[in-house]
């Protein structure tokens, strides 16, 4: 049998076990989710919440942005508290107060360190305690802790108004006045973020760790790492270590082996004639650095948001577009313009993959490109009617906001985007199938790349899992499908796929030996990312399992990365292989670029915080987003440019390019980043992160130590970068639509 007949039978074994477990791992999640009560009733029958107030406060939670208006275990904005975490010290401060005033006849701060200490001794296994009753649907609790609940439903039915008395707080929060204006929404938005901050303290039954694997740390409600967290860590870190050892010993073995090639002594992809599909798909470059554009605008206005809380320069802001829309469409285009840079790069690819323009492809790369500026307009209207509280609560999970971070756009326009990109996989498809017919050395290659093309169009389909009342771990577990194994998974094997084709067929590797390295790299990849996708479900209402497979496999996503440099290596040379590659130096250098920024934002950043130790710490700090800025733009945004490039130059073959608005481009972009991550984002989370672990993670996250002067001037640090990387963006922009609007002069045929 072949090696890559080999290798091939071993993708398919490891795809079909992955996601057996994955699957088989989501029917335990489900079995084993924080119960969902009928009701919450005090020992003397007192009703405290229904299931009703709960399924409807998560419904009000989800129309003002959800998890782009703070967090709930951990996933979502930064600038608000997560609200399990707060409700969770609020109650356990107000309930000790009521056991100080009965036993002292004084507050708990004013007690001495013993008495305090007695108090609080007394107090964590009644909050730990599980009194709910499986055959009644029942939580039972004290009508103490009925008080204690009172007092902090008080306080949020406060904030989330227009009361003068919690304005400070709001502007801390980045939020809008009267953000819930209906008080009975406001009253039920207490009793779901109550039931958060119960699963995330109570003991599942017959054990002595929560629901949340005890994720919030919080001393003062008894909340502490459980020893399977350190077990777990030190078997993943050497997991890794083995992973690399290995991968270090096939490198050293197989890597080289062959005699280089001779690279041809013009270019072949000059004779490349554009079909008219390739050429409708210039718009979607236009489009997606139009998209760029503004996703960075609406970046740096989320940004100004943890300064100013209400304003931007005086101008009350919060009343037209407030936080949580802003950082709403943030992160939807941060996906969507790489995304659409992507899907134009498969529909350019596919006939000139085959060779073959199918029958109306035109029209289809046309349709859908109409479509998709009817999803992004759509859904965006429905957003901000949505967190304006214009739309109502019955039609905002279909047409307004879902609040599910990165997946919160209506589910009436998933469904739409979704067809789309069935649409987009019979176009890509279709213009593949000559060359999937036929039996060369780029055969593997062609069918790796409509795999993934395939698993690009379905995988999105898992965000259609849920429903609007799916139990909340579900939900998390469906969309960790879409924006790990989507975006961070098959959108990688994608772009291996097609880099390592175009080596090809500009004559810089051989077939065969791009096959072997593009399987074997695909393997190694996914290895780690189906079963990795676990690490972002250790506190989500799920089991030990789920920490120990998410551990063990996580870790190895770092392994592929551990050589990255070497890969870079490979493509500078092949960048140098012969004077006409010169033609494609700016495409080579940003995936040069994806190289760096895979190492150190996906890698070095990425294992920062993805041991079950460190996430259960800095989940949810500046630390992730750390790693979400310099792995999605750094790896993903940068390859995507790349491509756009490459595509570019096909488009306008004859062109000269204007070199030094590249490098500006290029340069700013890298350094604005790089700006970004260490006058900021770094430093913000390690503050954090030593708050966490001196008082808890809710003070981490607490308006009393966010707003600090010190976070103020770290955002400002951030002008520098911000300003840099913009001018980055605005200059390819310039460059990208100068190629239609001002070409220029114009290469000799014979170049």
């Amino acid at each position: 049998m072949s090696t890559t007949r080999r290798l091939w039978w071993g993708l398919a074994a490891l795809l079909a076990v992955g996601f057996g477990t994955l699957l088989w791992m989501g029917g335990e999640v489900y079995r084993q989710a924080p119960p969902m009560p009928e009701a919450v009733v005090t020992e003397h029958g007192a009703t405290v919440f229904t299931r009703d107030d709960i399924e409807r406060g998560r419904q009000v939670w989800q129309s003002i942005g959800g998890q782009q208006l703070g967090s709930i275990w951990g996933h979502g904005a930064l600038v608000a508290p997560d609200w399990s975490a707060d409700w969770l010290h609020r109650e356990t401060e107000a309930w000790l107060d009521l056991r100080a005033q009965a036993a002292y006849g004084k507050a708990a701060a004013d007690l001495d360190v013993g008495d305090r200490a007695k108090l609080q001794a007394e107090l964590q296994p009644l909050l730990r305690a599980n009194t709910y009753a499986a055959d009644a649907g029942r939580i039972v609790i004290s009508d103490e802790r009925a008080r204690a609940i009172a007092s902090v439903t008080a306080h949020y039915e406060s904030l989330f108004s227009a009361d003068p008395a919690t304005h400070a707080l709001r502007e801390t929060y980045a939020m809008r006045e009267d953000t819930v204006p209906d008080a009975a929404h406001r009253r039920a938005l207490g009793a779901f973020f109550w039931w958060t901050s119960w699963a995330a303290v109570t003991d599942r039954p017959d054990a002595t760790v929560s629901y949340t694997q005890n994720w919030p740390y919080d001393p003062l409600a008894g909340n502490m790492p459980p020893p399977s967290m350190l077990i777990w860590t030190v078997f993943s870190v050497l997991f890794m270590i083995a992973g690399i050892g290995l991968l270090g010993w096939h490198y050293a073995v197989w890597h080289g082996k062959e005699a280089p090639v001779t690279p041809p002594a013009t270019d072949p992809l000059r004779a490349l004639v554009p079909t008219p599909s390739m050429r409708a798909t210039a718009k979607y470059f236009w489009i997606v650095l139009a998209l760029f554009l503004v996703q960075i605008l609406l970046g740096a206005t989320t940004a100004h948001y943890q300064v100013e809380g209400q304003q931007a320069y005086g101008f009350a802001i919060s009343d037209v577009l407030p936080y949580a829309l802003t950082r709403s469409w943030h992160t939807q285009l941060a996906v969507l313009w790489i995304a659409v840079a992507w899907l134009g790069t498969g529909l350019y690819i596919g006939p000139a993959v085959s060779g073959h323009e199918p029958r109306f492809q035109r029209l289809g790369v046309n349709v859908l490109f109409a479509c998709l500026l009817v999803i992004v307009i759509g859904a965006f209207a429905g957003q901000w009617m949505a967190v304006m509280q214009k739309l109502g609560l019955e039609r905002n999970f279909w047409f307004g906001h879902q609040g599910w971070e990165y997946t919160d756009i209506g589910r009436f326009w998933q469904w739409f985007l979704f067809i789309g990109l069935i649409l987009w996989l019979f176009l890509v498809g279709r213009a593949l199938w000559p060359a999937l017919r036929r039996r060369d050395e780029t055969s593997s290659i062609i069918g790796l790349l409509f795999l993934s093309t395939v698993a690009i169009g379905l995988l999105f389909g898992a965000g259609l899992m849920w429903k609007e009342h799916t139990h909340l771990s579900m939900v998390e577990y469906w969309r960790w499908w879409v924006v790990h194994l989507w975006v961070e998974g098959f959108f990688e094997v994608f772009a291996a796929a097609v880099i390592s084709f175009l080596f090809v067929k500009l004559g810089l590797i051989r077939g065969r030996t791009a096959t072997v390295n593009v399987l074997f790299a695909t393997i190694v990849f996914m290895a780690g990312g189906i079963l990795g996708t676990f690490h972002h479900l250790y506190f989500a209402g799920t089991t030990t399992a789920v920490i120990a497979l998410g551990a063990s496999f996580s870790a190895l996503e770092v392994v592929p990365l551990a050589l990255i440099g070497l890969e870079a290596y490979d493509t500078y040379r092949h960048s140098k292989a012969t004077p006409w590659m010169q033609r494609y130096r700016w495409p080579i250098l940003f995936f040069l670029a994806v190289s760096f920024w895979n190492l150190v934002g996906a890698g070095l950043f990425g294992f920062l915080i993805n041991t079950p130790l460190a996430l259960y710490y800095m989940q949810g700090l500046n630390l992730t987003p750390l790693h979400g800025h310099t792995a999605l733009f750094g790896v993903y945004g940068m390859l995507g440019i790349g491509l756009l490039l490459f595509c570019v130059r096909g488009l306008k073959p004859d062109v000269v390019w204007n070199e030094r608005m590249l490098s500006t481009a290029f340069w700013a972009l890298n350094i604005g980043l790089a700006l970004m991550a260490a006058l900021t984002l770094l430093p913000m989370g390690v503050l954090q992160l030593q708050a966490t672990l001196e008082h808890g993670y809710w003070y981490a996250r607490s308006a009393d130590f966010m707003g600090k002067p010190v976070f103020d001037l770290l955002v400002w640090m951030r002008v520098p970068g911000d300003t840099i990387f913009s001018v980055g963006a605005l200059v390819v922009t310039v460059f990208v639509f100068g190629l239609w609007l001002r070409p220029g002069r114009k290469r000799p045929p014979a170049a």
